[in-house]
């Protein structure tokens, strides 16, 4: 009896030894408001200087051009912040603006108009989208000194209950947006707008790990469960391969890879060129792009790009809290039973990368299926973005949430900010989730407590 018992010890002590390490080996124990800035902690020190200077080129700001730096020349003229720090404050999460911000910084307008023609429904192949003819595929709201924004970001919100069984009310809101003081003439009158505010770093090299096959097989079983969760892989234009692949990252999973996403995020919010993306990112009706001098050609270069890669790429993911508490572990059960884990899937591998050695054939548990699901009229932007529609977004990771407060200062959740804490983003939830929502409507106050303790260790 005492061998049975010591050996169900074991087995639980193996078991929390795995789940704590929520990146596999590339897990930190750092915690504190840099927990998000941790390089993968299974990466080699010699490897650790690529990193640091991939973060240089992360952290600090970018200049207008000719500049004395001109490893860093070249932003704008028409941006939304300076540096990728400024957005992902941390490498964590971004906020709305608050009351009297003059600049929205970690929050952006997507823009778009739909697709009418036969030319632009078959550019939607390559874009994902349409953008508006005069300002483009994204609102910038800053541009370089004697010069003119897009435009001024206006924001209110619309309010509404949610109610649980036992009567316990929730206020939930939802942030709208207006665009004030347009400066380059009118937006095209079918414009298609959606609020997105920059998600965490932390992770990314392990998510662009998992397989393609790994994707698909968990579309497939969702499917095959037939419990009406049906998520599928977003397809997109892989700009190096010249070919529609699987997308992963950003909200609604609209870039293949990491060296793309920097590469758009460097073009469309910082304004500035590379191999990617070599066009700047005026329009016809804007003239500062021809005007102003730039950082050369491109302003991003080649080995800048593989830099911030692979800084991207090997951002820890900090360790799990609290385990063995009994509270945390019954909220686990309920997280489960309500069906959350359906597409918060705890569990994934990486699959063999013989170039990034540290993110591979790693067990992690990133709360994520990286497929998009129709989430409902609620969340929906009513904006597609290559085959996702204007319902669908993508799985968002879970791990790492709990540390949001003590590195970003603030718990604002989803797409656009709009849930204050995590309940308020659980009740958002709708469409393939309604039924996992309902479920935790029926919550008394136990239960809810141990929901969020759960879903804040992670």
């Amino acid at each position: 009896m005492k061998y049975i018992l010591f050996a169900f010890a074991v087995i639980a002590c193996s078991a929390n030894a795995s789940a704590i390490k929520s990146g596999g080996d590339t897990t930190t124990n750092k915690q504190g408001v840099n927990a998000f800035s941790q390089p993968a902690t299974n990466l080699p020190m010699i490897e650790r200087i690529d990193f640091s200077v991939g973060n240089s080129f992360f952290r600090n700001p970018w200049v207008s051009a000719p500049a004395s730096t001109d490893a860093r020349d070249g932003l704008g003229p028409l941006f939304n912040t300076n540096g990728c720090q400024n957005c992902h404050i941390k490498d964590g999460r971004g906020h709305l603006p608050k009351p009297g911000d003059d600049n929205a910084v970690s929050m952006l307008i997507r823009l778009s108009i739909p697709a009418m023609t036969d030319a632009q429904k078959k550019a939607l192949i390559m874009s994902g989208n349409i953008p508006d003819p005069v300002y483009g595929g994204q609102l910038q709201d800053f541009a370089l000194p004697g010069e003119k924004p897009e435009g001024r970001i206006a924001l209110r919100f619309e309010k509404h209950n949610e109610t649980f069984k036992d009567g316990y009310s929730v206020e939930l809101r939802k942030p709208v947006i207006t665009i004030e003081e347009l400066n380059y003439g009118d937006m095209h009158p079918q414009i298609e707008k959606s609020v997105r505010i920059a998600p965490p770093m932390i992770g990314l090299g392990l998510l662009e790990s998992v397989t393609e096959q790994t994707m698909r097989d968990i579309a497939a079983a969702q499917l095959n469960e037939g419990k009406g969760v049906s998520g599928r892989p977003n397809e997109v234009w892989d700009v190096l391969q010249e070919k529609t692949v699987v997308g992963r990252f950003g909200w609604k999973a609209g870039q293949p890879t990491l060296m793309q996403q920097n590469a758009a995020a460097f073009n469309g919010d910082l304004g500035l060129t590379s191999a990617l993306f070599p066009a700047e990112n005026c329009t016809s009706a804007q003239t500062l792009c021809e005007r102003l001098p730039n950082g050369g050609n491109p302003e991003v270069t080649e080995k800048v790009l593989n830099f911030v890669e692979f800084y991207s790429q090997h951002l820890a993911v900090p360790m799990r809290r609290n385990l063995d508490d009994p509270k945390v572990q019954l909220g686990e059960k309920l997280f489960t039973d309500a069906g959350c884990e359906s597409c918060h899937q705890s569990t994934l591998q990486t699959g063999e990368r013989t170039d990034r050695p540290a993110l591979s054939n790693q067990t992690i548990h990133p709360y994520t299926d990286l497929l998009l699901h129709d989430m409902g009229e609620g969340l929906a932007d009513n904006r597609g973005e290559f085959i996702a529609n204007g319902q669908e977004w993508r799985t968002a990771p879970l791990w790492g949430l709990g540390y949001t407060e003590e590195v970003n200062g603030h718990t604002e959740y989803l797409h656009d900010g709009r849930a204050r804490n995590v309940m308020e983003a659980v009740l958002w939830h709708g469409g393939e989730a309604e039924s996992s929502k309902q479920n935790v409507l029926g919550f008394d106050k136990t239960q809810r407590e141990a929901l969020i303790a759960f879903l804040n260790s992670l």
